[in-house]
């Protein structure tokens, strides 16, 4: 198992993960001779898990049963053990696309954090490509680099442990790409253009306070970085549901009742007029948008380095 190749058997020591149902999901080490409990009952990891195929439908011991997914960057981002906050699909889809991610590129990140966003850059740059990441606390440092060994893509990634904002990211003019999540993105912005290329490359920087998005800004403009402009993503979802509205009456039952000196004020006929205008309904499929959404989350503001 590898978050970046795909096996088609479960074997011992893989990361798979559970899955009850769309908003039920966990991710669970496969080893051998353990258990896990479930709402549907235990899963043997011997018997239930290794050597079957990923996607197998399982019987638990309660009768209930379960998926056995292979796991992605997108289903590690829903399902692992948050160290720090996160980003999610939402903000990753549009830093992979807007720093101009391909499999090849060299890129730099700070902070690891829980890793939501590094195994989505290591899929995007395997099977040529690498990622420098840098992490100020030492024990998140420590488990970043222990999941990656556990998920197969060590060799794809360079956890340090050190500031960023002092140190920098150890490597110089090799990055295609800067990611900065960090309280003040402005104070690591000169070790951002010495990690980046000669040639240039691309820097992110997600914040969640405009205060920062202003000095970061000015930081990027006295470096000599170009193209600078800020984004917030707001996503809205909508369920599909099918919606039944009155056939509307444009007024031709009016003009018959007039011709046939039909009498609306009179209380006995006004049943029958009510009969008249409700002529039906239709029935057609709409997107009707959630009562409640999620809201900021963070800007993000992206920039290139200057040639000249």
């Amino acid at each position: 198992m590898s978050f970046v190749e795909y096996g088609d058997t479960i074997k011992d020591g893989d990361t798979a993960i559970v899955f009850l149902g769309h908003e039920s999901m966990f991710p669970v080490k496969v080893q051998h001779g353990s258990k896990t409990q479930t709402k549907y009952g235990v899963i043997r990891h011997s018997t239930d898990l290794i050597g079957k195929r990923y996607g197998s439908k399982v019987t638990c011991s309660k009768g209930g049963w379960v998926f056995i997914l292979h796991p992605t960057p997108e289903l590690w981002t829903m399902n692992l053990p948050h160290r720090t906050q996160i980003l999610y699909s939402t903000d990753i889809s549009l830093i992979t696309m807007m720093l101009e991610l391909k499999p090849g590129s060299i890129v730099c990140e700070s902070g690891t954090g829980s890793g939501s966003l590094s195994h989505a850059i290591i899929r995007t740059v395997a099977p040529t490509g690498h990622l420098y990441t840098v992490e100020f606390h030492q024990q998140r440092a420590e488990k970043a680099k222990e999941e990656f060994q556990e998920h197969k893509v060590e060799h794809l990634v360079t956890v340090k442990n050190q500031d960023v904002c002092k140190n920098g990211f150890g490597v110089s003019n090799v990055a295609d790409a800067v990611f900065l999540d960090i309280p003040s993105p402005w104070e690591a912005i000169g070790h951002a253009q010495s990690a980046l290329k000669i040639e240039g490359g691309r820097i992110c920087s997600f914040s969640p306070c405009i205060e920062q998005v202003q000095r970061t800004c000015l930081a990027m403009e006295e470096h000599g970085f170009t193209e600078i402009n800020t984004l917030e993503i707001l996503l809205r979802v909508y369920n599909v549901r099918t919606i039944s509205l009155q056939i509307p009456d444009l007024g031709k039952a009016a003009e018959d009742n007039s011709s046939t000196g039909f009498d609306s004020t009179n209380q006995s006929n006004q049943g029958s007029l009510y009969g008249i205008l409700q002529q039906g309904t239709a029935q057609f499929k709409s997107g009707v948008p959630l009562k409640e959404m999620v809201g900021h989350t963070g800007y993000l503001t992206f920039a290139t380095k200057s040639l000249f």
